[in-house]
């Protein structure tokens, strides 16, 4: 008699719950009915039956930007679609919508599409406050990536990430595909370097998503994350070797498959007065300066709304070397084209050494190229640093 009953008890359990998703998938987008095709990605935000019964009844707080698309619906518009009580949005650099140029400051306000109150997490008010968080149950965070430590969406998460563990809050992180997320190669960051673009002590790529990222973090209890709620919603048909291309620009400089695959390698310029091509056609696509010796082509950098103000050398031309041949399946980042500009401005390419360093994520870096020390030379440098960081990754990879 025992047995069963044992058995009625669990079919009674297995019907409640295929009666509870069923009525589930009745609210769902028509879309997620439709079998995934062998080899499609699928994105954890698209698997909303894996985090829909953790929020269900929940105060929510979403952490995201333009790229949160569900089905070509926005997260948040699907959450409300599906009656979750979203209180509020947190966004990062660029903004809720994703469209206001690098490094703009911007103040909390009200998102008029949906007329949620949206906190700004970029400047002074990186990390989300007790204050934020005191009217939500739960965080979720879904923001599209591209793999290098200086992108500050991975700094995001790892402020969200401490206030949620401080505050007691869980955290449910939709992961999605790194497109730059085959290979590791790079300086480890130096701590005392520490900033907004570079909060870990990792490499420059990285090779992780942000769902793996947010395991080691709380792994490694940096930022005192250990007693941190945390749960990853996994994409389904992607490797570290799966080649991705992002169905929608991450920031408005990375308009491309391109820009995305020789950022790792041009990024620093930022800290110098080398243009990445930011207010021409073809950011991070090309390098250059004005009187540049070699070139590939001539441009001027002009202000271009919504994607960059102030560029450096506006309204000045200057000579490119276009690297659109480039940028294939890379396996590195590519020295020789900060090598290439230092041999000809030297010292003075250095405008701003600090902010360099902090990309770079060493003072080494400067000091290596005034040496005029060879690439090979430089990167023998990263290599105990890497095979470390390496070791430690394994821990943490939840992809082949």
């Amino acid at each position: 008699m025992k047995l069963i009953e044992i058995y009625i008890m669990r079919m009674g359990f297995f019907l409640i719950v295929f009666f509870w998703i069923s009525a589930c998938r009745t609210q769902l987008p028509v879309e997620k009915t439709v079998p995934l095709p062998a080899n499609e990605v699928q994105v954890g935000a698209e698997q909303v039956l894996q985090y829909l019964p953790q929020i269900n009844a929940s105060k929510v707080a979403v952490v995201a930007n333009h790229t949160a698309m569900v089905n070509h619906k926005h997260l948040v518009d699907t959450l409300i679609s599906l009656n979750i009580n979203v209180v509020k949005v947190l966004a990062p650099e660029h903004g809720f919508r994703g469209d206001l140029p690098p490094g703009e400051k911007f103040d909390s306000y009200t998102d008029k599409r949906t007329g949620i109150h949206v906190v700004s997490l970029y400047g002074k008010h990186a990390k989300p406050s007790a204050e934020d968080l005191e009217d939500v149950e739960v965080v979720i965070f879904d923001i599209q990536d591209v793999g290098t430590r200086f992108y500050t969406y991975l700094t995001t998460l790892y402020y969200v990430m401490q206030s949620c563990a401080e505050q007691n809050k869980q955290l449910i992180v939709l992961d999605r595909p790194n497109p730059n997320g085959h290979y590791v190669d790079g300086p480890i960051l130096s701590m005392d370097l520490k900033s907004m673009v570079g909060v870990l002590p990792i490499p420059i790529v990285h090779g992780c998503t942000l769902g793996e990222i947010s395991k080691m973090i709380k792994g490694e209890n940096w930022g005192n994350t250990k007693s941190l709620d945390l749960r990853v919603v996994s994409c389904n048909n992607w490797t570290h070797q799966t080649r991705y291309s992002l169905p929608i620009p991450p920031s408005p400089n990375l308009s491309s498959d391109c820009a995305i695959a020789l950022y790792p390698s041009l990024c620093w310029f930022e800290g110098t007065s080398v243009s990445v091509g930011r207010g021409t056609e073809s950011p991070f696509t090309c390098y250059g300066f004005p009187n540049k010796k070699n070139f590939d082509f001539i441009a001027t950098p002009v202000d271009v709304s919504g994607k960059v103000t102030d560029p450096p050398h506006e309204n000045i031309s200057c000579g490119f070397v276009d690297l659109r041949e480039d940028c294939s399946f890379l396996t590195q980042i590519n020295l020789s084209y900060l090598m290439d500009a230092y041999a000809e401005l030297g010292d003075t390419m250095f405008n701003s050494p600090a902010f360099f360093d902090k990309l770079a994520g060493t003072m080494e870096l400067r000091i290596q190229l005034k040496l005029s020390l060879s690439a090979n030379d430089i990167r023998e440098s990263w290599e105990r640093g890497l095979q470390d960081y390496l070791s430690l990754r394994k821990k943490y990879l939840m992809y082949p």
